[in-house]
């Protein structure tokens, strides 16, 4: 069974990675034809807003709650999980849609709500009000998706839910390249490949879900014991699941007063590090939370703290690293990445200045991903969210210390911080608690990644040389030397490991799980 944890780890990492990979590309088009401004901004903030939701209500809040209660149906009471699943999607779908019908009602006070700043600005704060009509509809839709991903999850179905995103990306760059030349304005064929998106994602999912007989008609229920355990998981864990989410929007909200663009340099450098969360870190998680709700429902404590261990060591080994390595890198990976048409060289650096500060918390960004399921699983949604309003409220007076000195890269420092303090507490609290116990070889492997870090961020710092030398390459080689610096960093952290005695039998994941 532990190679099968490891196997579905590296499935949804590597569907996670395409996905990555043609999110870039989603990017790319982005800045090349729309650059950095109001425009940009507007849609940046009417995208925000429902992915900010879906965060709460489809993979964050939803999933941490519905998973376990679903694991343990399966286990328990195996004939109730298809009339479980159809009230919980009915009751769900009602819910969303209702607030849907609101939020396109009172479209100009929500973004108002987010993004207070463009009351300063009646062009930029209606067209996000426009676009946002267009987006929002596409959270029900990708709640309902996030629904099917769960049950599919739970039964060992890794595969299509991570490939699923890779949708969102076409849909936006098919929007982008074929419908913005004919839209007036056109960065309102963004908000219409938004739409487009959530309904093909669902779709893609339900024929998966029929396969294993769990395609059941949506009915709302929220009288159902189980909808109702689900709803009172939901309630705490509505603000523990979602606290990246919500200081990313403080981030929003603050640098909505800032200078026009500070909204975009925001939201490329955070794409940047949504990469290897993503790839690593979502992927970490996705097949961690059913096996911990699993292994607590069949009262296997030791299986469960063993995974736990396993995934921690895995966040250490691959977090560090790509931390240094995107502060190192920033300027040439924006650049490589974004430098095209409207996007100029000042917003390459002033991006990197945030990708810089964002690269610093990436370590607890992971960490929370994989550490909050250890409560989740155990149907514990109140001690995250404990921890929660104290990183909330680290990210929003670090944010208005910060914002003065180093503008929207005060931002971006404020939210790394705020992620540490989280994902370290959530683990000392999982210690205290006697959920999880350390394994041996946490100071030697410390020791180990902490060199082999330092030796690479040192030969990349060293032979990156300064911005203006990639900003003056062309595409081709701006390419071609990160592809060498980045290969030849990986050599190098790779190399040290091996040379101070880490073989990959000691990550191996554990028998038990």
């Amino acid at each position: 069974m532990g190679r099968d944890l490891a196997r579905s780890t590296a499935v949804v990492g590597g569907m996670t990675l395409i996905s990555r990979v043609l999110g870039f590309a989603r990017d790319v088009t982005i800045a090349a034809l729309f650059g950095a401004g109001p425009a940009t901004d507007a849609f940046f903030v009417a995208f925000k807003i429902p992915n900010f939701f879906r965060r709460m209500f489809a993979e964050g809040a939803f999933s941490q709650a519905f998973v376990p209660v679903l694991a343990e149906y399966r286990t328990h009471r195996p004939e109730a999980v298809r009339a479980l699943v159809g009230r919980v999607a009915g009751t769900l779908g009602a819910f969303l849609l209702a607030l849907t019908v609101l939020a396109l009602v009172a479209a100009p006070a929500v973004v108002a709500l987010f993004a207070p700043g463009f009351a300063a600005d009646p062009g930029r704060r209606g067209l996000a009000a426009a676009l946002l009509r267009l987006t929002f509809p596409y959270l029900p839709l990708i709640a309902l998706t996030a629904l099917a991903a769960g049950v599919l999850n739970t039964w060992g179905r890794f595969a299509v839910p991570a490939a699923t995103p890779v949708l969102l990306n076409l849909s936006l760059i098919g929007s982008a390249l074929l419908l913005a030349p004919r839209l007036d304005p056109p960065v309102a064929a963004l908000a219409v490949g938004v739409l487009l998106a959530g309904l093909t994602q669902l779709a893609f999912q339900l024929p998966f879900l029929a396969r294993l007989g769990l395609l059941a008609w949506p009915r709302p229920a929220p009288r159902d014991p189980g909808v109702r355990r689900i709803v009172r998981l939901m309630g705490p864990a509505l603000f523990g699941a979602s606290v990246t989410q919500i200081n990313l929007l403080v981030d929003t909200l603050i640098a909505s007063f800032l200078v026009a663009g500070s909204i975009s340099w925001l939201y490329y450098a955070d794409r940047l590090v949504e990469f290897p969360l993503g790839v690593f870190g979502i992927a970490l998680a996705t097949v961690v939370l059913p096996q911990l709700a699993r292994h607590h429902a069949a009262g296997r404590a030791d299986a469960y703290g063993a995974t736990l261990d396993w995934a921690l060591r895995w966040v250490a080994l691959i977090t560090v690293p790509a931390a240094a390595g995107l502060a190192a890198l920033a300027g040439p990976m924006l650049a490589t990445l974004f430098q095209y048409r409207a996007f100029g060289g000042q917003d390459v650096e002033m991006a990197a200045r945030a990708l810089v500060a964002y690269a610093a918390g990436l370590p607890g960004f992971v960490l929370v991903k994989v550490a909050a399921p250890g409560f989740y699983a155990r149907q514990d949604t109140r001690t995250p969210v404990r921890v929660a309003l104290v990183a909330v409220a680290v990210n929003l007076a670090l944010s208005l210390a910060l914002v003065l000195p180093l503008a929207h890269a005060g931002l971006a420092a404020a939210t790394s911080a705020a992620a540490s303090v989280n994902g370290l507490a959530l683990v000392w609290l999982l210690r205290r608690q006697g959920h999880y116990r350390p394994g041996p070889g946490w100071r030697r492997l410390g020791l180990q990644v902490a060199a082999a870090t330092a030796a690479m961020t040192g030969v990349v710092a060293a032979g990156a040389g300064p911005l203006e030398a990639w900003l003056a390459l062309d595409a081709g080689g701006r390419a071609l030397r990160l592809a060498l610096w980045i290969g030849l960093g990986a050599a190098v952290y790779g190399l040290v490991l091996w040379v101070l005695g880490l073989r990959p039998a000691a990550l191996r994941a554990p028998a038990a799980a």
